[in-house]
């Protein structure tokens, strides 16, 4: 069975379902329209009898690169409202709407299992920490993209990772940007295993599933 959806392809199979990120031409980045929708398949899947438990993966090159740079973009357009309070009744209201993307993940009834390869940049950071249980490829790396942009990563992601990693580990991630590579990850606590391949993550997470699925 599959949803029809534009952004993210859903597959359920055997009462697993497997959520790929879609829009590997944009590095799975996400728009406001992804968004939103993602939000929507994890309220649908939360509730639906056919699923148990669901695997969230990332089409093409990376798992996600967090947000779209449009997106960004339409951020930075709001410096030119001049009054300020307006101005940031605009920001809280966009940024609570990611936020309760990012929250329906974690309130989802089912387990959700990120299976990370490659780029974990950005808000794919606040989504990975979102989920139950993080695996991951060894080339795959995290990194708390914010900090360059001169952001906060308030989407969920420094309420959510020292709560996975020790405090001191997600401070220096926050401050300084850096990527951290699958088996670094793994070494914190960040992911429960790193696997060589996409191949062998996807095979790997997907006998996890079948054994939580009971």
């Amino acid at each position: 069975k599959t949803m029809n959806n534009k952004h993210f392809k859903v597959e359920i199979d055997q009462k697993i379902a497997q959520v790929f990120i879609n829009r590997p031409e944009k590095a799975n980045a996400l728009n406001m329209d992804a968004w939103t929708e993602m939000q929507t398949v994890f309220e649908t899947l939360s509730q639906s009898e056919d699923v148990r438990v669901i695997i969230l993966a990332g089409e093409g090159k990376h798992f996600c690169a967090g947000i779209d740079l449009e997106l960004l973009m339409s951020i930075g357009r709001f410096q030119d409202i001049a009054c300020s309070g307006k101005r940031s009744e605009k920001v809280r209201k966009l940024i609570l709407t990611l936020q309760q993307t990012i929250t329906a993940i974690e309130k989802c009834s089912k387990p959700v299992l990120a299976a990370i390869h490659n780029g974990c940049i950005g808000g794919g950071v606040d989504i990975a920490t979102a989920c139950d249980i993080r695996y991951c490829t060894e080339d795959a790396y995290f990194t708390v993209k914010e900090i360059d942009l001169g952001m906060v990563a308030d989407l969920g992601t420094l309420q959510r990772l020292p709560k996975i990693i020790s405090t001191g580990m997600a401070a220096e991630m926050a401050y300084t940007g850096r990527k951290m590579f699958g088996p670094e990850a793994k070494s914190i606590g960040l992911v429960n295993y790193c696997y060589a391949s996409k191949e062998t993550l996807m095979e790997g997470v997907m006998q996890i599933a079948i054994c939580s699925r009971h």
